[in-house]
């Protein structure tokens, strides 16, 4: 089993990056294989709804590491995102790179029926809306959301900060090993042949009706 887990801080040796080196030492003992994607600090660009990627499958974008991410998601089990408060929400570079993700990869296949999880590094505020908006992603595209003891965020400003708030880095610990538990029933489910959910995808309605269709 593999989770990858993206640090959407610029910072690879930040707060945001204590909180995910928590959690996958945890996975480790747990015996499941962990990769860090670090995003790093240079620019990202913006989903632009070009829809170049409903006719190749891949963003158009090629240079970042969205299409490497996608690839390589096909293959995992779970994910986790990660990221510091930005003015009471999460950073525009996570928002860029899974916007791309997740719109390139249209029928989200390499993320359907996994479990994710939303993480929030803090000084202090903001975390809770930081998280709706990241659990946005795992709501769209039928992917389990896992939870913990308390609401998956971390408190510190500088990175030796991060292991001092206990309750925290005891949340990381505990929602490690709920994701864990999760990607083992799933995988039971699957050994077992239980089918996968049917799923409808027919209606896209969007409430604009031209005049003479309107009642």
């Amino acid at each position: 089993m593999k989770v990858m887990l993206v640090n959407g801080s610029s910072h690879i040796h930040g707060t945001t990056m204590k909180a995910l080196e928590e959690m996958a030492r945890i996975f480790e003992e747990e015996g499941i294989e962990t990769e860090i994607i670090q995003l790093g600090s240079k620019p990202l660009a913006d989903c632009i709804q070009c829809n170049a990627c409903r006719k190749s499958g891949e963003c158009v974008f090629k240079d970042d590491g969205v299409n490497e991410f996608v690839e390589k998601a096909r293959d995992a089990d779970g994910f986790v995102f990660a990221t510091p408060v930005y003015f009471a929400h999460p950073s525009g570079r996570i928002f860029s790179f899974l916007d791309r993700a997740f719109y390139s990869n249209g029928s989200y296949e390499a993320f359907r029926f996994k479990p994710g999880a939303a993480i929030a590094v803090a000084r202090r505020g903001g975390t809770t809306a930081a998280l709706d908006a990241l659990n946005k992603y795992f709501g769209i595209a039928q992917m389990p959301t896992a939870g913990s003891t308390y609401w998956n965020m971390v408190h510190g400003l500088y990175a030796e900060e991060a292991p001092q708030d206990e309750e925290g880095m005891q949340t990381m610990r505990n929602l490690a090993r709920n994701m864990a538990w999760m990607m083992r029933c799933f995988a039971e489910g699957k050994k077992h042949g239980i089918p996968y959910p049917q799923t409808e995808t027919n209606a896209c309605t969007n409430f604009i009706k031209r005049d003479d269709q309107q009642r």
